[in-house]
């Protein structure tokens, strides 16, 4: 299956993945920012609207890779460790846990905006925050809003998410409303 959108929604902390004929295919728990939405460089906050995939990073790379400015540093993040049944089954290798606080993990998806003004370009430049769907060391959190800003993704599911989807694929972050009004 070859992805066509995805739709974050940031009341129910979910992200549906959409294939060409408009057919929910997968419902993924994501965790946006703890400081809420908001648009503004600096704000540490989940930007709204309209977005794309700029870029895809990370495909290949060892389930748990860290990433630093986009580049995988050799490290490996702390990961629970799973059963054969894909269930969690208790702590894994990786790196102390206490390093834990925002790890890029696993894959990359950079999003840009592209509504200029909004979240395009300026103050509210969506590429220019560096905000990313990304691996967690924190899969516990998903659920909740605990970011700084990107949407953080289980490592399974970014690797799946990633095998599927393509630079310039869109990507709409929603607030309540829209869920409301969608019944999702």
């Amino acid at each position: 299956m070859s992805a066509a959108k995805v739709v974050i929604c940031v009341a129910t902390q979910r992200l549906f993945l959409y294939d060409w004929d408009g057919v929910c295919q997968r419902i993924y728990p994501v965790s946006t920012a703890r400081a809420g939405v908001g648009q503004r460089l600096g704000s540490g906050q989940t930007p709204l609207g309209r977005h794309r995939i700029r870029a895809v990073i990370g495909a290949g790379m060892a389930l748990g890779t860290v990433f630093k400015g986009r580049r995988p540093t050799g490290a490996r993040g702390f990961l629970p460790q799973w059963g054969q049944d894909g269930r969690k089954q208790g702590s894994g290798a990786g790196l102390a846990r206490s390093d834990a606080h925002d790890w890029i993990l696993t894959r990359i998806l950079w999003l840009c905006g592209e509504e200029v003004g909004w979240n395009r370009l300026g103050k509210v430049d969506t590429q220019r925050r560096f905000i990313y769907l990304h691996g967690t060391a924190e899969e516990e959190k998903l659920g909740v809003p605990c970011s700084h800003g990107c949407i953080r993704m289980g490592n399974l599911d970014i690797v799946e998410l990633a095998a599927v989807i393509q630079p310039g694929a869109k990507v709409w972050i929603v607030s309540k409303w829209w869920a409301q009004a969608a019944g999702i």
